[in-house]
């Protein structure tokens, strides 16, 4: 019991750890995975904002020589990152319990309200000054009980917990964020003049500035921290002193200092190089998100949008322990008052302004507000405990109806959270790469299932890094080019003049000034033409099926005259003529996990669109025997998809 007291808190986040090793990805995921592990391998830039904490650490932790692959060990990375933010929240959460009366709510008379506003009648200062405050009834066990059961009420936190299977910045974010609440209320619950109440505040001001060096959503913490920094210490001028001591002297210089990896490592010329920011100007719209900021703030409809994503999803987040966030909430606002104030604040706000970024992979950018509810559960925890007090063996109860909440929140939110057999962006993009020649351009804006994965695989793992794959989208983006031109030389070079014209009219529009949209457009659309013919006699081309459909269909790009595409396995080849063009065998294999995804159903759609339009393809030219082989493939590997009834009649030849 003196063990489970001493060391609780690391008890509650090792137990979280055990449960995410069993559902770690073992390889690359979705969306932004692939890049990031790759970044932090080979230091380079990611995507805005930089990241430049979660680089540095990362690229440390990548060269402890464990026995298993890089991408597995940065999964793993991300499993620590969410359990030590449990560890920080279960102390966290003692913290607040152990000091409740700097927290606690007093119910006063219309006779104090008088006496604040000097209103008070001759004689009535002897009368009953308020009412006793309302105490949460709490023994020393029960803190601790509470504490782990909020701790691993947001461990397995739907989100949460999926922060914790793979690559990716906010589990290091969500651990700051903890980190920062844990240091503001040590230093908030200080009493004014005791010694190291300074210190306290300076430790908050530089894990606050580590806290933006990793990710910008740490200005979800600023509204509440002015609140209780202000109620302590209002506009006193020792209050103003030490505020400007901790901006300046604490924030600013771990800021700036940790950031200006960006820039030194930009003129370094490294592999990935996002952004370019070896000046001010390009450095400014890196940090500062730039290229995002299109997608803040842009109506209500997006807001309504997204907050009717994150209240439908609350009971799938805590499955039935959200009842104790709700009823948390009530009992925080009746006897802490000022803790429901600072956790209304931080959990409003982040809502809010998340909710007015529209972007699909919203669920991140909540983290704030789950830990904020996980904050209010805290309180309804403790309540449900104060009604059981009266007798002891009735705490037993109340301990096993919470481990049972918080049981059954596990296996609901397990399956979704299993990614321990998850290959599948792997295969996808692996395959993909080696159904094509040597030496080959593939094009494609295939972000979240090729391009990041191929970062990984072919600049870490070196697999197929003769394959030039080229990202669409990025094309309208400057520092691209740099990139492009570092990794693989003489790939521009037909197209020089083009870029060079292109890269002047993208100025303007990159400093926010008058631009030629028009202009902008017909130059880029000329690149894409012309990056295929100057090339086509000495590559091989290849095009992603997306770009096909969409930007092809539309006329928005045009190949070369003379040229068509052909399916080719997984993707469509660029040749010359209508003459029949032989394809290789479907020798493939993409493994899908029990657990699906709208990214896994994605890929296996398009894998079995591609062999259906091979399959087609042979049709024409009436080799059956061609056909039957991309048919058998689908039937065998990909039972999901529907297959054209055209093609099933000729499986019947």
């Amino acid at each position: 019991m003196k063990l489970l007291i001493k060391y609780y808190a690391i008890i509650a986040g090792l137990l979280v750890f055990i449960v995410y090793v069993t559902t770690l990805a073992p390889s690359v995921v979705e969306i932004d995975a692939g890049e990031l592990a790759t970044v932090q391998i080979m230091l380079g830039i990611a995507h805005p904002t930089g990241y430049p904490l979660f680089t540095l650490l990362g690229h440390l932790f990548s060269l402890i020589p464990f026995h298993f692959s890089k991408i597995y060990q940065l999964n793993l990375l991300t499993a620590i990152w969410c359990s030590l933010v449990i560890i920080v929240f279960v102390y966290t959460c003692k913290l607040i319990l152990d000091n409740l009366n700097v927290f606690e709510t007093t119910n006063k008379t219309k006779l104090q309200k008088d006496a604040k506003k000097g209103k008070r009648k001759k004689g009535e200062e002897n009368k009953k000054q308020a009412t006793p405050p309302l105490k949460l009834t709490i023994g020393e066990p029960v803190k601790y009980i509470a504490s782990i059961a909020a701790g691993l009420l947001l461990g397995f936190d739907r989100t949460f917990w999926n922060q914790g299977n793979a690559v990716e910045v906010y589990s290091l974010q969500a651990f700051l964020f903890c980190l920062i609440i844990f240091s503001l209320l040590k230093a908030y619950i200080t009493p004014d003049g005791e010694r190291g109440l300074t210190k306290r505040w300076l430790i908050f001001a530089a894990i606050l500035a580590l806290g933006f060096t990793n990710h910008m959503t740490t200005l979800f913490v600023l509204p509440a921290t002015a609140y209780l920094y202000f109620d302590k210490f209002r506009l006193k001028i020792t209050g103003i002193k030490r505020l400007l001591i901790m901006i300046f002297l604490i924030f600013l210089p771990i800021f700036a200092g940790t950031y200006l990896y960006l820039p030194i490592r930009a003129s370094q010329g490294p592999v990935l190089n996002w952004g370019n920011p070896v000046d001010f100007e390009r450095f400014y719209r890196h940090v500062s998100g730039w290229q995002f900021q299109i997608w803040f703030f842009k109506s209500s409809e997006v807001m309504k949008k997204q907050l009717g994503y994150f209240f439908s999803n609350l009971f799938s987040e805590f499955s039935i322990g959200i009842l104790f966030c709700l009823y948390g909430i009530v009992i925080s606002y009746l006897k802490a008052r000022k803790f429901f104030i600072f956790n209304i604040i931080l959990f409003l706000f982040s809502l809010l302004y998340a909710s007015n970024y529209d972007i699909v992979d919203i669920d991140s950018y909540f983290l704030m507000s789950y830990v904020a509810l996980s904050f209010f559960a805290l309180f309804g925890i403790v309540q449900i405990f104060s009604k059981f007090s009266f007798k002891k063996y009735n705490q037993s109860i109340a301990t096993a109806l919470i481990a049972l909440f918080i049981l059954i929140q596990v296996i609901f939110n397990y399956k979704e959270n299993d990614l321990k057999d998850v290959y599948t962006f792997e295969d996808f993009s692996k395959s993909t790469l080696n159904s094509t020649k040597p030496n080959s351009i593939v094009l494609t804006y295939l972000w979240d299932y090729l391009v990041s994965p191929s970062y990984y695989f072919q600049l870490v793992e070196k697999y197929r890094p003769d394959v030039t794959v080229v990202d669409k989208e990025l094309l309208r983006r400057s520092w691209y080019y740099v990139q492009i031109n570092r990794q693989h030389p003489g790939l521009l070079d037909g197209v020089n003049t083009e870029v060079n014209m292109f890269e002047d009219a993208l100025k303007p529009f990159e400093r926010n000034e008058a631009f030629d949209s028009n202009l902008l457009e017909n130059l880029y659309r000329e690149i894409m033409t012309n990056l295929i013919s100057t090339n086509i006699d000495k590559k091989d081309i290849y095009i992603s099926s997306e770009l096909v459909e969409n930007e092809m269909r539309k006329g928005e790009f045009i190949l070369p005259e003379g040229y068509t595409v052909v399916p080719d396995n997984l993707l469509f080849k660029v040749v010359k003529g209508k003459e029949y063009v032989p394809a290789p065998d479907p020798i493939f294999t993409i493994r899908f996990p029990k657990t699906r995804t709208k990214y896994i159903d994605f890929m296996e759609n398009d894998v079995g669109t591609m062999l259906a339009r091979r399959a087609l393809y042979e049709i024409q030219y009436n080799r059956f025997d061609r056909a039957k082989i991309y048919i058998k493939k689908i039937k065998e590997e990909f039972p999901n998809y529907n297959i054209p009834s055209e093609l099933l009649q000729v499986t019947e030849r």
